[in-house]
């Protein structure tokens, strides 16, 4: 049976009406990515995989997450990295995801799990130029950082769309999560635009657990849905794609998830949402 405490949460935050922020007051500024639509001028992009880890933004002193939080690494893991920026992907490998989370998430760090971990690194936002010429200061600062578990993330042109299409497919075949368009002419800018893009087999996004809605038949006694908000303040139920295990212990109020879902209504709610998981490496509220 749900909590009287997670019941009475959901009276409060429908009464109250509140609102989130996105991210901590103390987040990193990430050029953060569109999603991709037929039509996009390839010749100006260079594509990447997309690798299915954890954020991870080191500003010259200390790994942070996206959304602020401090990642606790060895001190062997960041041992003579340079002093300015460096943005990437704290990724332990395809389809590691729930590795990468819970190693980046411990309070005291766990040598033997970061042994499994890379840091692939992807953009220099210090770097005031544009892609183009970050790109080769890129390559060479991780060669100077000369570490294995350091490296710069591979990236290449595309012809045309066709051939976009064929790399995806080969990418998500291998176990890569889908692939990223980076347009070179672009300077580092903080937020979402199409200097950066996602290409992904399927569409997913990130919302903030507002409240649990109880279950009914087969699910009474534990939670229905989640009642979530995304970062534009729209709100819908998040009820397929839980475990039974979730049901009885639901992600809590205030914290982050990810769902897939296929497409938009026009008025720009998600369609056909289901529950993937919880953004454990996004601050709770």
């Amino acid at each position: 049976m749900l909590h009287r405490r997670r019941a009475l949460t959901l009276l409060a935050w429908t009464a109250w009406g509140i609102s989130f922020s996105a991210w901590a007051a103390d987040a990193p500024a990430l050029l953060l990515a569109h999603v991709y639509r037929p039509g996009v001028a390839l010749q100006d992009y260079w594509v990447s995989e997309k690798y299915d880890g954890v954020r991870g933004y080191w500003d010259g002193r200390a790994l942070r997450t996206r959304g602020g939080e401090t990642v606790h690494a060895p001190a062997w893991f960041t041992a003579g990295w340079p002093a300015e920026p460096l943005d990437g992907e704290l990724w332990a490998g395809r389809g590691r995801f729930g590795h990468a989370q819970s190693t980046t998430r411990q309070q005291q760090a766990n040598d033997a799990a970061w042994r499994q971990m890379r840091f692939m690194v992807f953009d220099l936002p210090g770097h005031g130029g544009p892609f183009d010429e970050r790109l080769p200061v890129l390559q060479a600062r991780v060669r100077q950082i000369a570490q294995p578990w350091v490296q710069a993330v591979s990236q290449q042109r595309i012809a045309s769309d066709a051939a976009l299409q064929a790399l995806l497919q080969r990418t998500v075949r291998g176990g890569g999560e889908g692939l990223m368009l980076h347009r070179g002419s672009s300077l580092y800018r903080a937020g979402r635009s199409d200097d950066l893009i996602k290409l992904k087999t399927h569409d997913d996004a990130e919302a903030r657990v507002i409240a649990h809605l109880p279950g009914k038949g087969r699910h009474a006694g534990q939670l229905g849905a989640l009642w979530v908000e995304t970062p534009q303040g729209q709100r819908f139920k998040l009820g397929t794609g839980l475990s039974d295990a979730q049901r009885r212990d639901p992600p809590p109020v205030g914290s982050w998830v990810t769902y897939r879902f296929r497409g938009t209504h026009d008025g720009g709610l998600p369609r056909f949402a289901s529950f993937m998981r919880v953004r454990e490496d996004l601050p709770p509220e």
